[in-house]
């Protein structure tokens, strides 16, 4: 796939025009987004996800509009799982609703800066060594095994745990304990410049997403090599993320077994990984250092066929689940 070099500016001026538009919304009014609000962007976000995946068939081929509409509907997937740490974040810290619409969209600006780094080092990886497959391919299965272990436990988990970064910063920098300075990130008490908990709160759903990218990077390398697909797959699924986490936060809970569903699609995408590092073999140690060409490699259409189905499952066992321990509550 040859992307010109016009449409790499003009994919990531639009991109970073829509999120200053976004920013500059949301700070002119701190606001809880109502229903109405979050329906008619998600439908934009997810309408645009649409034509730009069709455009990308029409005019590259579809054998890499397939690729982004696998990568899409991958990442979006596992960006809704993100959505369970991002509400006991909020929850954690006692964010007030007017202000956590500013901190999700903060946070998921600095998780596009981060994944877009991560996909070029990513990118650089692959081109340069083959083997790498193999490392992705078994770092997904590990995860899928560990994610269907968590999805027959009781639940999610209601706690959050600080990562060493959030520790650092909160014993190196003094911060205010209030809400009262609202989305600044800075406030000057008695003469001393002080974090507050926005910057606090920020700084946890950028390094929380971060953990997460070290699944879905991989997961979607998994079903296209292409960079630009991979950024833009990545754009369109937390673009949306926003939205969702208002709209959906309620039935999130209903989604119970969205760990074993996602465990599943990783399975799959780290197997397909570890074919493709085969028919590529190129480490003296496994057939000699050539690659195994009789290895059947799954082809685009499989992938998306078999992404669909599996999220498809996973989402209307859970509802009927959800609806079942309700119906039977209530009749106890």
């Amino acid at each position: 796939m040859n992307v010109p070099l016009w449409v790499w500016i003009v994919t990531l001026t639009v991109t970073m025009s829509v999120l200053a538009f976004d920013v500059y919304m949301v700070a002119r009014r701190p606001h809880v987004p109502s229903m109405r609000e979050c329906a008619q962007y998600l439908a934009f976000i997810v309408g645009g996800a649409i034509l730009f995946g069709i455009g990308i068939g029409v005019l590259s081929g579809w054998t890499y509009g397939g690729q982004f509409f696998a990568g899409w509907l991958t990442e979006y997937s596992l960006s809704i799982d993100n959505l369970f740490v991002f509400i006991i974040i909020m929850a954690k810290f006692g964010v007030p609703e007017k202000y956590q619409q500013t901190a999700l969209l903060i946070g998921i600006i600095i998780a596009l800066v981060l994944r877009a780094i991560f996909i070029a080092v990513g990118a650089v990886l692959i081109n340069q060594f083959a083997w790498v497959f193999y490392l992705f391919g078994a770092f997904l299965i590990y995860t899928a095994v560990k994610l269907a272990k968590e999805g027959m436990g009781d639940d999610h988990d209601d706690e959050f745990e600080e990562n060493r970064l959030l520790k650092f910063v909160e014993s190196r920098f003094p911060a205010t304990q209030s809400w009262e300075y609202g989305t600044k990130l800075f406030a000057k008490v008695d003469g001393k410049k002080l974090i507050t908990p926005m910057f606090v709160v920020i700084l946890a759903l950028g390094s929380t997403d971060l953990m997460f990218a070290l699944d879905s990077i991989p997961a979607i390398y998994g079903l296209t090599r292409e960079p630009f697909i991979v950024l833009t797959a990545n754009i369109f699924a937390l673009m949306g993320l926003r939205q969702l986490y208002f709209l959906i936060g309620g039935l999130l809970k209903k989604l119970v077994y969205l760990s074993l569903g996602l465990s599943v699609l990783l399975a799959f995408i780290g197997v397909k990984l570890i074919l493709h590092a085969l028919h590529e073999n190129n480490l003296p140690f496994i057939n000699g250092g050539q690659p195994i060409h009789g290895i059947p490699e799954i082809p685009i259409w499989m992938s998306l066929t078999a992404i669909i189905l599996i999220l498809g499952v996973t989402t209307v066992a859970s509802l009927l689940k959800s609806r079942h321990d309700q119906q039977k509550a209530h009749h106890s």
